[in-house]
């Protein structure tokens, strides 16, 4: 019986060890490369492109010879006035990719010695990261879609003549969604998160070719997928989980591994930063072949690609004010 691919050498092709131990100059160039992979690592100015540029003595900056603009390799990116070591940043990566099933921010404070709160909002700019990467993509060929409900739970009161139906919407506390996944096989992912499934009829409509198969459950709200799409396939759960003509089962893969992740590593997860989990986990199943050398670089590179975050920069000062 063949080797499963994770289980294989070729999936180890970079350690936390050997982060460290080639110290905070490997790092640096690390990030210079991600950032600059075009000139070898090379400074280019992000405000006019200029490639001749000054060394600021004393420290990891650069001026530009021509807008005389004074910027680093983290300027302009979601690691723009970072505080942290490269190797640390770096050593973040690696464990965020490692955690297939999601990493903690507790645990990602404990093992590169952070504060709670920067870990957070670490692993939160990462998110957006591998988040940017599907953005404004149309899926296309053949699709899944179906969805699944997160948060929520009410714990129920010790006395049994206390408790109440926690089924009904009245005893809830406001916090469940619902998670729509629209997956392509052997394909990309994309995540949102709704009030009901319902709504993911419209998400399918603007992000799904015309022309693309769409697979989905016995639900009565995805009918209308046969008015839009050119195929649609329908299985119904009730009497089987796969049939020759249709399944779920690249979107169910896809929840399952998201349950882990909120249910084994969160514990619980906010209404308001669902999204972001929902994001990543997807990222995390479309890519679940690529070695953790390639993930890491890949991270990387859409991290040092991605903007100054509005939402995550300077986050606990907007919040603790």
């Amino acid at each position: 019986m063949a080797q499963h691919f994770l289980l294989s050498a070729e999936a180890r092709t970079l350690s936390l060890a050997s982060i460290y131990k080639g110290g905070e100059d490997a790092a640096y160039g690390i990030f210079c490369r991600m950032r600059w992979a075009e000139t070898d690592g090379a400074p280019v100015c992000p405000r006019c492109g200029g490639l001749k540029h000054y060394d600021v003595k004393g420290r990891r900056k650069f001026k530009c010879a021509g807008c005389a603009h004074q910027f680093s390799v983290t300027s302009g990116t979601i690691f723009a006035s970072r505080k942290m070591a490269f190797t640390d940043l770096c050593a973040a990566i690696v464990l965020c990719v490692n955690a297939v099933k999601g990493l903690s921010a507790l645990q990602l404070g404990r093992d590169i010695n952070c504060q709670y709160k920067t870990a957070w909002v670490l692993a939160h700019k990462l998110r957006e990261a591998l988040a940017s990467e599907v953005e404004g993509m149309q899926l296309a060929g053949e699709v899944e879609i179906d969805g699944a409900y997160f948060g929520g739970k009410i714990r129920p009161d010790n006395h049994i003549e206390s408790r109440k139906d926690r089924r009904k919407s009245e005893n809830q506390n406001g916090e469940r969604r619902v998670v729509v996944v629209l997956r392509e096989r052997d394909g990309a992912t994309k995540t949102f998160v709704r009030e009901s499934e319902a709504e993911g009829v419209a998400l399918a409509v603007d992000n799904v070719a015309p022309d693309a198969t769409v697979y989905a459950d016995e639900a009565r709200h995805w009918d209308v997928l046969h008015d839009r799409f050119e195929a649609v396939g329908r299985i119904n759960h009730s009497e089987s989980y796969s049939t020759p003509e249709a399944n779920t089962n690249q979107a169910e893969s896809y929840f399952s591994r998201l349950r882990r992740m909120v249910d084994g590593q969160h514990h619980h997860v906010s209404a308001r930063y669902l999204y972001q989990y929902a994001a990543e986990a997807a990222w995390k199943e479309d890519n679940r072949r690529l070695s953790n050398g390639d993930a890491f670089r890949r991270t990387a590179k859409l991290a040092l690609a991605s903007p100054v975050s509005r939402q995550w920069k300077g986050y606990w000062e907007r919040n603790e004010g």
